[in-house]
Parts: structure tokens; sequence; C-alpha cells
């Protein structure tokens, strides 16, 4: 059950084909057609709440969450439920401590949102480094999966074949984000979570009807296909090897929450509201979108291991990427109709659809970041020479990004899925709070948080177990693992925070009380956008 029918494979290479083409022509009719910023960075603000919500959860919602949340769900049970849980639970905390001030007091980018209290070069691009550091490496995970994904769906095993793939699809992905900027990439985003939360929620419905309805049955089942029994009902699974497993498990989650609503391709989206009540309706769509989408990842997961087996799942992949796949597959049984074979095809090109969205907003958001916020601050220029360099960034960022993912498509990419969770945790977390609410929060606090949030994160994550000291690490034959955690959210979380509030401390009383004056200058309108801006 591990091998897709010729049919499968054949429709789902036609509707891949026809995707790639209708997508890449709405981008052309949708993208700015003239040289306005304002309609590139944000699409003049004209997306209704249901729409600009889809938008939102179509970005959050990653091919590294469908496919890895769904293998940990499958291997690790309990385990993969909270991490589930806490994707949700992320997306709540930015809908109501920072979705509003977010809006209030950016414009475009996560240096516009940073440098409003505090202006200057250093912190644009200081934000900008920031950005690109916590994408990038969720960028090269989308990308390096592709080929492998491919390779699985259409039956090919050929290395140059997946390395071809991986271009292609990056050369797409470049091209949603020049062409279309903000309503282009939007489009995708909502064209993939209808798709894929449609699909899904009918694979989950074939599940249950499988197990006539009761959930319980389900649970059961996929406990006796797990092969560890009740375990896999029960906390621990997934960190058995740690040290410190319910530690860890902690830390990971932190990491997950504190990370996730923080990135700044799901920020940027707070921009595209045009008031403050419709960021709270977007952000209620989008909520519930994740929500639905948890249900569904959960029923699926549980399904897959219940209907193949986590023997089976291992197999074609040690970290369960193809597990929502397989599941998907095993809801039809051994015998599939015409019909199902066409359900099968909508999944699978939902997770292309979704491979394809993710990425062209993470290049829109580093595009944007590096034309706004470092080559646009250093000299004032005309809004076409902007928006020119805006797409030329876009192209800046996809070519070292496609090349860097041909390169580590054979290693396991988790560890570079937990270096962005934790730099959005350790460094923008802080940053955004501090910044937000934060009365004496100096320009060197500021600096000290992005910075040594960073650095504590970069100098941390190699001596984690994700990538040398076990056989599904990054590297298996080595052994430097000395960090007695998956992640590194327990000790870089609080230093974030911490660096902080030292910087500030160091920065002195006199520049506390007048940033606390300038703060309490435009404390309306970040807060409550009680004062108007200049936009």
């Amino acid at each position: 059950m591990t091998e897709f029918s010729d049919d499968a494979q054949t429709m789902s290479l036609v509707a891949f084909t026809a995707v790639a083409t209708v997508t890449l022509l709405l981008c052309v009719m949708t993208g700015p057609d003239r040289d306005d910023l304002a309609e590139f960075y944000t699409g003049y603000r004209s997306l209704s709440p249901l729409r600009n919500g889809l938008a939102i959860a179509g970005d959050y919602i990653s091919a590294a969450t469908v496919l890895g949340t769904g293998g940990v769900i499958a291997l690790c049970g309990y385990d993969g439920v909270v991490l589930a849980l806490s994707t949700a639970l992320s997306l709540m905390l930015l809908m109501f401590l920072l979705a509003e001030p977010l809006r209030n007091a950016g414009r475009f980018t996560m240096g516009d949102a940073l440098a409003r209290r505090m202006p200057g070069r250093a912190v644009r691009m200081t934000a900008c480094a920031v950005t690109l550091a916590a994408l990038l490496p969720m960028m090269l995970v989308q990308l390096a999966g592709t080929g492998q994904l491919l390779a699985f769906i259409l039956g090919f095993s050929g290395d140059s074949v997946k390395t071809g793939c991986i271009v292609c699809m990056g050369v797409l992905m470049i091209s949603y984000a020049a062409i279309g900027g903000m309503k282009g990439t939007a489009l995708i985003q909502m064209l993939k979570i209808v798709t894929l939360l449609g699909s899904g929620t009918a694979i989950a419905l074939i599940v249950l009807y499988r197990f006539d309805w009761n959930p319980g049955a389900l649970f059961d089942a996929a406990a006796e296909g797990s092969g560890v029994g009740d375990a896999f009902l029960r906390s621990g699974l997934e960190f058995a090897g740690s040290p410190y497993p319910r530690l860890d498990m902690i830390t990971a989650q932190l990491s997950v929450v504190l990370g996730g609503a923080c990135l700044p391709h799901i920020t940027m989206r707070m921009y595209t509201a045009s008031s403050a009540r419709q960021v709270r309706r977007s952000m209620s769509w989008a909520v519930s979108g994740v929500a639905l989408f948890v249900l569904v990842i959960t029923v699926v997961g549980f399904g897959a291991t219940a209907l193949v087996g986590r023997a089976v799942i291992a197999g074609a992949d040690p970290r369960g990427n193809t597990a929502y796949l397989l599941g998907s597959r095993g809801a039809f049984g051994p015998d599939v109709s015409t019909a199902e074979t066409l359900l099968f095809t909508t999944v699978t090109t939902a997770i292309f659809l979704t491979v394809l969205a993710s990425v062209a907003g993470m290049i829109l958001a580093c595009a944007n970041s590096l034309a706004h916020d470092v080559f646009a601050a250093r000299a004032r220029m005309s809004p076409s020479r902007e928006m020119l360099l805006a797409r030329l960034s876009a192209l800046a960022v996809g070519a070292p990004t496609i090349l860097l993912a041909t390169q580590v498509q054979h290693r396991s990419l988790q560890p570079l899925v937990t270096l962005s969770f934790c730099l959005g945790a350790s460094a923008l977390a802080p940053a955004l709070v501090y910044s937000l609410f934060w009365r004496r929060y100096t320009r060197t606090g500021l600096l000290a948080t992005l910075i040594g949030g960073t650095v504590s994160v970069l100098l941390l994550m190699p001596g984690t177990n994700l990538v040398s000291g076990s056989p599904l690490a990054a590297f298996p034959e080595a052994d430097f693992n000395w960090f007695p955690f998956t992640t590194t959210g327990i000790v870089t979380v609080p230093l974030g925070f911490a660096f902080g509030w030292l910087g500030t401390a160091l920065s002195g009383r006199h520049k506390a009380e007048q940033q606390r004056r300038q703060y309490e200058a435009v404390e309306g309108w970040i807060l409550a956008g009680a004062v108007g801006r200049e936009d």
C-alpha cells in the first residue's frame, strides 16, 4: 500500500502541470500593474477579512507542518497531537497579543514595526538579517523535500530527476513572489488552503467511516498498529530517548508556540488589513481554518497508523513525512474507484500547492525586507526603483535557496525546521513583545535582543541530537551532540528576553526615559490605532 496506481500517478502529474500553469497565470493577472509600493507590498489592503484570513492560514500551514506534523502524529501518537495543538495555540497567541499592535505599528515589513519607535539603519538591517536567518532554513525544508515528495507520489527514484523538480519548483516560487506581489501570493494561499482543507476533510470523514464513526475505535486501532500499544496514546514516545523527556517536550512546544506566530512571512500578513477590526476578523477566520486542519491531520495521522501500520510508515520515511499521503491512500482500501482516485489526486495537488504557496510567501517576505529595510532605507528612491529592487531581491533570495536545497536534499531536514522556530521564539518574539509593550525599551536593547537571541540559537543548535548523535540526525555518522534537548528554547528564549533587558539597562536611565516619552507619544496608535498614521 506504499505504492500508488498508475492512474493516480498519471492524474497527479497532469494536475501538477495544470496547477502550475493556472497559478502562474493568476499571478500575472492579479499582480501589480503599476509602480505602486502599497499595491505590491500590501495589495492596497483590499482583501476582505475572509480572504485575508484564508491567506494567513495558508501561509501558516506550510508543507513542513502538513507532512512533518502528520508524521509525528502517525509515529508518536499523543505527542504529535500536542504538537498540532501547539501550532493552533501559536496562531491564537498572535491573534490576541500581537496582531492589532503589529498592524498599527508596521507598514510593509518587520523592520517597519521595530523601527517605528527606534528608527535607524542598524535596526532595519538587523531585522532584515534575522528575517533571512529565520526563513531560509524553512524554505530549504520545503524545497529540498519537494524532490523526495514528488518521487514518492510519481514513482521515480533518480537523483537527477529529484534535483530537476527542486529547480523547477524554485523557479515557480520566485516567479510567484516577483510577479504577483502580496495580492498574487495571497490568491495562491487561498487556493491552497481551500484545496487542502476540503480534500483533507473528505479523507478524514472516510477514515472515520471506516471505523463506524467511532473515534475511540480509531485510536485503539492506531495503538495496535503502532506496535507499542497504549504507549502510543500517552505522552513521552517522541522524546523517549532524551535524558529529560518531559522537559524536552515542553521546550519543543514552547518553541513552536512562540516561534510560529512571530515568523516574518506570517506577521507581514497583518499589514494587509485595512483596520484593526479587519485584523481581528481576519485572524478569527485564520484560527478557525487552522483548528479545522488540526482535527483533519489528527484523524488522518491516526488513520495512517491504524490502516497502514507504523512500521510501514517509518519504512517509507523514517521521519514519517509520507504518513499523510499513506493515510489518504489507506482510507480507500485495496480497491480504489475512479472517484477515489480523483479525491487522492486532489490530496496530492493540495500538497503540491502547499509547497508552492509556502515558499512563495517566504521569498516575498525576505525580498520585501531586503528591498525596503536595506536598500530603500539607505537612500531615498522612487517607488518604481524600489519595486524593481524587491523583484530582483526575490531572485537574489530564491536562487541561492534552490542551490542549497539541492545540496541538503539527502539529509534530515528536521534541524532546519527547528532552527526557524527557535529563531522566531528566541529573537523575534522578545523583540516584538518588548517593542510593542515596554515603554523604556531602547535601541540598544532591541539590537541586543535580535543579535543575542539569534547568535545563542546558532551556537546551541549544532549540539542537539537533531544534528548528530542519532540515526535520524542530519549527520548520523558523526557525534558532536552535547546539548541534552532537541530544541534550544529552554535556554535561548529566556536569553532573548534577558538580552533585551540587559541592553536597555546598559543604555542608561536617560535613554530609557527618552524612549518612555517617545513610546507614550505613540502608545495610542500602537495599542488601539487611536491616532492616524502615514501609509
